[in-house]
């Protein structure tokens, strides 16, 4: 029997479809049309082709900014995604400790970016922050101002602080999803703490891992705020981002010609090791690794 094929419901639909297009393809296109234009003002714009995408792939700055961009998301990863699955493996299963500890690792995402980088400014003022203060006291020299290692300690220390609690939330839940039987079968076979995590719960938590993964790159790669209120992109140009390099070139500089080039190659970029971290997640995740 021939079944009629009702697709009424894209009507409902449509005004997220509509929205998307407003919020997101309109200003895209709008970069894309600048960066392939340059303007001396009074509204005038002169054609100038793939111009700003060859004086951006040239400048030395743009790669320096990008190193140090690859290096912060690298160590976020590295820090957050093993301590996140730590701190998920020690937290209470049930119980009114398992809620309150499950609200406790919720503040600090509720806590906006802005507010975040300015905590660690204060915090880490020699004068009165309780960071600062406390380790001139301890004698140890520290000034994330003046200091390279110690900025680039301080922010590193900060997201990871702010973010921490995401990625372990998020494998907290695949070890909820855990059924009893797995760890049953586990004592019978005597198998050991690390057996049970290496062949039960971390095949289990790879799926949440991997948008974990995903969504800490993401994140930090286009990171702006926190490092921009607590360091600048200083000292110098030490923990000058991407994004800071970005910012400070369409609006301190306001060069929006090659600053729509440079978001572009940013915006690509990202999608592009998103998606190779996606597609190694999803072979690991199908090899049952």
């Amino acid at each position: 029997m021939n079944k009629t094929q009702n697709n009424k419901a894209w009507f409902l639909v449509l005004p997220v479809l509509l929205l998307v297009a407003f919020s997101a393809v309109i200003p895209l296109m709008t970069v894309v049309n600048y960066s392939v234009q340059d303007t001396f003002g009074n509204n005038q714009f002169f054609w100038a082709g793939l111009e700003w995408f060859e004086e951006m792939l040239n400048d030395e700055r743009i790669w320096n900014a990008l190193r140090r961009q690859l290096t912060f998301s690298a160590i976020i990863l590295a820090i957050e995604i093993p301590l996140g699955i730590f701190v998920a493996l020690n937290m209470p299963k049930k119980g009114f400790w398992s809620s309150f500890v499950l609200v406790m690792m919720s503040l600090p995402l509720l806590i906006p970016w802005n507010v975040v980088g300015t905590i660690w400014q204060i915090f880490g003022r020699v004068d009165i922050g309780l960071l600062g203060y406390t380790l001139a006291k301890l004698g140890v020299d520290y000034n994330y101002t003046q200091n390279i290692f110690d900025a680039w300690v301080t922010i590193i220390v900060m997201d990871v602080w702010h973010w921490t609690s995401l990625v372990a939330l998020l494998a907290f839940a695949g070890l909820k999803s855990i059924p009893d039987a797995y760890y049953q079968a586990a004592r019978i076979d005597q198998a050991s703490r690390w057996k049970v995590f290496r062949y039960i719960e971390l095949p289990k938590m790879m799926g949440v891992l991997m948008i974990a993964i995903l969504l800490r790159f993401m994140d930090s790669f286009m990171i702006y705020t926190e490092p921009f209120v607590v360091t600048g992109g200083g000292p110098g140009n030490a923990t000058t981002l991407l994004s800071i390099d970005l910012v400070k070139m369409a609006l301190g500089q306001f060069d929006l010609g090659p600053a729509a080039a440079f978001s572009l190659m940013y915006f690509l970029v990202i999608l592009a090791i998103s998606w190779v971290f996606y597609t190694v997640m999803t072979n690991l995740d199908k090899k049952g690794m």
